[in-house]
């Protein structure tokens, strides 16, 4: 049985794990089975059950049926929660990339300046386009499109920006709820 932490959110409680429906008992088990603990976000979402099964349902689409390797994903997650300074997501997502790209360092670039990173010219119009979306949507145009398109299919182009939207959501709830990163995350991957 899996434990929520009392302290994973900042300005709401967290619900007992023992309320929860079923379902979400289910999928926070095979989380925390998964990771070897309970990350803070199941946590977080589990006060809405519908909420929850919409998030993770979204989620798990996001990265389970994308042409974009696992790394790539993560790469984007902290890029956009770099430009939005979410450190819930910084952090849980730069171990992620940390142990799919089998990289120690490029998180940490990633999320402070992408461009100091050595980064292929994929991924570099990856990032510029993670930016330019999170940080200014408006100025988004054909042309940027255009030059995800020299790198990247159309499929890998439509899952980069639904990455990216996704996760300027799950940003912005994350600082509402002051959603904390889980001490297993610091050390992951180093």
């Amino acid at each position: 049985m899996a434990h929520l932490r009392d302290d994973a959110l900042g300005e709401f409680e967290v619900p007992d794990y023992e309320d929860l429906p079923e379902d979400l008992q289910a999928r926070i088990d095979e989380e925390s089975e998964r990771a070897g603990f309970t990350p803070n976000v199941f946590s977080a979402m589990a006060r809405r059950p519908s909420q929850f099964r919409a998030f993770f349902d979204y989620h798990d689409a996001l990265v389970e049926e994308s042409p974009l390797e696992r790394h790539e994903i993560e790469m984007l997650v902290v890029v956009t929660s770099g430009v939005n300074g979410c450190l819930y997501c910084v952090v849980a997502h730069g171990a992620l990339v940390r142990v799919y790209a089998k990289d120690p360092k490029l998180a940490d670039q990633l999320a402070t300046n992408w461009r100091t990173a050595d980064l292929s010219p994929r991924h570099e119009a990856m990032c510029a386009f993670a930016e330019q979306l999170t940080a200014d949507p408006a100025s988004v145009s054909h042309a940027e499109m255009e030059a995800l398109r020299e790198h990247f299919t159309d499929e890998e182009i439509w899952d980069i920006a639904t990455t990216v939207g996704f996760y300027n959501l799950s940003n912005r709830l994350a600082t509402a709820f002051d959603m904390r990163p889980n001490e297993e995350f610091y050390a992951m991957g180093r």
